[in-house]
Parts: structure tokens; sequence; C-alpha cells
């Protein structure tokens, strides 16, 4: 069977399994890229189509290969711009042609390990008071690695952006110059270290330990995300230490991300905080109303459901789901899902409150004052609110207060110094009960138990 047949029958078989809405919005612009004798890659229009096939038609599409051929088939999904991407080759400035070789084999390799994802560039970022200032000092930086702003340091509550930011530069890079770019997060770095470390002097780890060394210092403009993972880990922060400074003495271009600033990475040593503070540190605040109105309207340009959306639906999410542009994101794809499966004739705004109760229950971000939120910990814990900004120290007051702290960071855009004089304590204090809450929620049910208790009371 020739692969134009096997897609026309493949096709087909998708068309009779879903509705003419469902098909036309997800398969109809399909391309068949690749079959092989275990491997069938189909070519969709972007990221958002990729992931959304793959996460609910790839039963289906095993089934229709399967039926087709009467065998099992591995499904691959991709996008035009990783077929770009594998496609094009850089061509790095050479001075000799007996460096042509060695030279473009290296890039080569770099830009295939760069871990950037290319579908999150400066054009698709969209830009508003929250964030403008960081964008355009992200731009400069993009635009004149390692010769201004380095270190950047970008930092703001998870969600924000600034994942989206670092790959836009160091995609911006890659594709406006031959300079080798790898991003990385936290994790991954102590994790390549550490298993240089467990070899220890038992085994030849030369071998290792030179891969280490080239991966993280035979790069022009290295991106470390989430650097605030890396408190704790004092041997990791130690061989950070030095792969900045190799990196720097070098003019090599430095960008780091963290939830907090510079001054209140109280986790990591001294000595890896001041050199934050040698170059530029800019923070990205919550999107105000007008950027999440803006948000909304670009992530459902160009779909199937934003000719079907009346305007009132993308006003009612923006106004109560301002926590960040993830819980945005993930507005658009429940209405998308909802769509699929109901198929009104509009998207209203009825069915949109339908459709996103459990996300705006559950996600909703307060915009209530430091008071409020007192107040309502206080009822919650039946204890007064005096006694919450007291020095008092009993388990059951302090517990309360560390909660109180933690929800005033995570649900409001006070700064730490501000939270920390309604509670009456530095700033040092309130990171350290957000930290110690923070972990607990991650582990404890009855925590989170509480928290959205809690929460809920305040929002009624």
């Amino acid at each position: 069977m020739s692969n134009d047949s096997f897609w026309d029958e493949f096709i087909s078989y998708i068309s009779d399994k879903l509705t003419s809405m469902s098909f036309n919005t997800w398969f109809k612009n399909a391309k068949l890229h690749e079959k092989t004798e275990d491997t069938i890659t189909l070519e969709v229009e972007s990221t958002y189509y990729k992931d959304y096939v793959k996460e609910y038609y790839m039963d289906l599409m095993e089934e229709a290969a399967k039926a087709i051929t009467n065998k099992e088939y591995l499904i691959e999904v991709i996008t035009p711009s990783e077929i770009k991407d594998n496609n094009v080759q850089k061509s790095p400035i050479i001075n000799n042609i007996d460096d042509t070789i060695d030279n473009i084999d290296e890039l080569e390799y770099k830009n295939a390990n760069s871990n950037l994802k290319k579908d999150l560039t400066f054009d698709n970022f969209v830009v508003g008071d929250s964030n403008r200032l960081a964008q355009t000092v992200a731009l400069q930086v993009a635009e004149h690695p390692g010769t201004i702003y380095n270190p950047l340091f970008i930092y703001g509550r998870s969600g924000l952006g600034k994942t989206h930011l670092m790959n836009a530069i160091g995609n911006y890079i890659v594709d406006n110059s031959n300079k080798s770019v790898l991003y990385i997060r936290s994790e991954q770095f102590i994790t390549d270290f550490t298993d240089i470390s467990r070899r220890g002097a038992n085994e030849d780890n030369l071998d290792l330990v030179k891969h280490f060394k080239d991966k993280y210092r035979n790069i022009d403009v290295l991106i470390i995300d989430d650097i605030q993972q890396l408190g704790g880990a004092n041997q990791t922060q130690s061989e950070f230490f030095e792969t900045f400074n190799f990196l720097h003495d070098l003019n090599k271009q430095i960008i780091i991300s963290s939830d907090r600033s510079p001054d209140d990475l109280k986790v990591l040593e001294l000595r890896l905080r001041t050199r934050f503070a040698w170059g530029l540190s800019v923070n990205i605040m919550p999107p105000d109303y007008e950027l999440r109105l803006n948000i909304l309207k670009n992530k459902i340009a160009g779909q199937e459901i934003s000719r079907l959306t009346d305007d009132d639906v993308l006003e009612y999410v923006a106004n109560n789901l301002d926590s960040d542009v993830r819980h945005l994101e993930s507005s658009i794809l429940r209405l998308t899902a909802y769509y699929t499966i109901y198929k009104p004739p509009r998207i209203n705004l009825e069915f949109a409150k339908d459709a996103l109760k459990d996300i705006l229950t559950s996600t909703m971000y307060l915009t209530n004052n430091i008071a409020k939120i007192i107040k309502a910990v206080a009822e919650y814990y039946d204890i007064t609110e005096d006694a919450l900004k007291s020095k008092k120290r009993t388990a059951n007051i302090n517990n309360a207060r560390q909660i109180a702290m933690y929800i005033c960071k995570m649900t409001t855009d006070e700064t730490i110094q501000r939270i920390g004089l309604e509670f009456n304590r530095d700033h040092a204090t309130v990171l350290h009960s957000c930290d110690k809450i923070e972990e607990e929620y991650k582990t404890s049910e009855d925590i989170r138990k509480q928290i959205k208790e809690i929460k809920e009371k305040i929002i009624s």
C-alpha cells in the first residue's frame, strides 16, 4: 500500500469516528509526514494541536493504523517548526577549510542539545505593563548576548512567563547568530553533577567530568531555570559557582530565573547571591486585566472556537482567572474540550461558566487584601486576629500564622516586606514560613484541605 493510499484510508477512518466539527478542528489540516516500518508520523499545525491530539486521540490513531494495516504502529506527532529545526543546519563562521567539518559538527550538536522549546518566542509573548520591562530587557540581551546585563536574573511567581521569556532569548540567539545555547532546569544540573559525585574515586570518572565540563562550559549562553532548587545542595552550589565564574570571565551570557529576588534567595550561598547582583534583576508581576484579556485573545486566535466565542466570555475569564498565564491557557483548553464534546451553536457566558466552574473554584486568584485573609484564617482556626499578629509562638497560633503568610504570598500582589509588616515579622521570617508551608503542602493532604477551605471562605 502506498503512503498516499494509507493516508486516505487513515484519515477516512478517523473521520468516521468523530463528529465533523471535531474532525475539522483537529485533523482536517493534518498531514502524513513519514511512515516507516514501525512508526507513523503526523504533522499538525502547532504545538497546541500536537498536545491536544496526543492527549485525546492517540488511542484512536493507533486503532486506525492497526485496522488498515493489521499491524501495530508507534504514532508520533510533530509540528512544522520541529521539521524546520531538524532540517536547518547552522553554518558557523570559519577561518579555514580545515576547521569546517569539526566546527559544523560541534555547533550542530550544541544546537540539537540546547533543550530550547522552539514554540516559545518573542513573537508569541504577549506584553503588558506587568512584564514590559522584563520583555524589553530580555530582547536587549538576546540582541547583544554577553555584553549587557550579565547575568540577567528574571524572578516572579510560577506561571507568569519566566520560562517563556528565557526560551525566547535562547531561540532568538540561535536563529540570529552562531552562538551555542543551553537551557537547563536546576534539577538537571543537580542530577548531572550528582552522577559524577556518586562515581567518586572508586571508578575512572574522567570521561564523565569531561562531559560535564563540556556541556556547561563549552557554550556561549547558559540559561538556568528555577535556581532556587539548588537550595540545600551545597556541593552542587559550589560547582555552579565555579561554572558561573568560568563563563562570566569569558563574557558568556548567563540567564537565571527564580521565584524570588536574589536578595530573598537565602537558601543559596551568599557568594552566589552576590554574583547574581552583578547584572540586572527584573521582576515579572501577575498580569493585569488588559494583559489577561490580550493573552486570551492571542491563545484563541486562529482556532475554530474563536468565531463562536462571545466577547463577554473572554472578559469573564480575564476577570476571574488572574493568578497566572498557565491558568488562562488551561481555560482555553477546557473551553475547546467542552465545545468539542457538546457542540453548542455559540460559546456564551452560561456555557463558559459551566465549562470552567472547576477551574475557577480551584485556581481563582484572590485579589483580597491581607486584612481579609487574616480575618478568614483567624475565624477558621478560632483564634483572634491580634493573636496572628502577636509575638506568641504557641503551636496552634504559629501554624495558623505561617499558613496566613503563605496564602498572602501566593494570592496577593503584596511584597514580602509588606506581608511581614502586617504580621510584625521581618521578610526572612515570612520567607521561611512560606517555604515551610509550601513543603508541607506537597506532602500533606490535611494542609491542602485546610488551605483550600480557607480560600473558599475568603472567596465566599
